[in-house]
């Protein structure tokens, strides 16, 4: 949960360019800059900005998209009923070439029990994925855990994504600044320096997190059942 407040980091970030008094840098500038910086962490970790929401299927239909503020699904884990509340069967994650070649039919057959048993997914296509069987004409609901885009800080409040991201965020802030003066050389220098500096706290050197691919499991499974 973050707690940390947006007023803190600016006053970090004043703190570090010399410009306490916002002279050079406005609070507002800072505050666009570390909600910039939100949506860069996340882009690169989803799993800084992650919901586990109760979501309602499109009925009657194999094809289903994450909420609005989805940016890539991570997981479909169980089925949660008529009205969203009930904890039902897991679902597991299957490829959809093997849908295809086992079960050609699977985009229109019937769901004759309601529950929903796989979903399938393409990273190429992240905000949405498919259900086996299809939803039933009726409300039913699944359990998703997706990366969420994260909402735009303001001054008073706190930052929204995890407290681990405060030092990576204000290393963006602090890229963004001193490119605004890149016309002076050690500006220059310094701005990619901390951008340097950000991505290397988000472990980018040793690991890009490409996205969170529900098909590189150990038990996707091979068969439908």
């Amino acid at each position: 949960m973050a707690t940390i407040q947006v007023n803190n980091l600016v006053a970090r970030a004043g703190t570090i360019a010399q410009d306490q008094t916002g002279i050079r840098w406005p609070t507002a500038e800072w505050i666009d800059w570390l909600n910039d910086g939100q949506r860069e962490v996340v882009l690169i970790k989803p799993q800084a900005s992650v919901k586990n929401a109760s979501v309602i299927l499109t009925a009657g239909s194999t094809k289903q998209a994450l909420p609005t503020d989805g940016i890539q699904l991570i997981d479909v884990s169980r089925n949660m009923g008529v009205a969203g509340s009930t904890a039902g069967n897991a679902i597991r994650v299957v490829s959809r070439e093997v849908l295809d070649a086992q079960i050609p039919t699977w985009h229109s057959d019937a769901n004759a029990t309601g529950s929903i048993k796989h979903y399938a997914f393409d990273s190429r296509d992240p905000k949405n994925y498919y259900v086996y069987p299809k939803a039933p004409a009726t409300a039913w609901y699944v359990e998703v855990i997706y990366s969420a885009n994260p909402t735009d800080c303001t001054a008073g409040g706190t930052i929204q994504i995890d407290d681990i991201y405060a030092n990576a965020l204000l290393n963006l802030m602090l890229f963004r600044a001193y490119s605004k003066d890149a016309e002076y050389a050690q500006n220059g220098q310094l701005a990619q320096a901390y951008y340097a500096a950000a991505m290397n706290s988000l472990g980018v050197k040793t690991q890009v997190e490409g996205g969170q691919n529900p098909n590189n499991v150990l038990a996707n499974p091979n068969i439908v059942k």
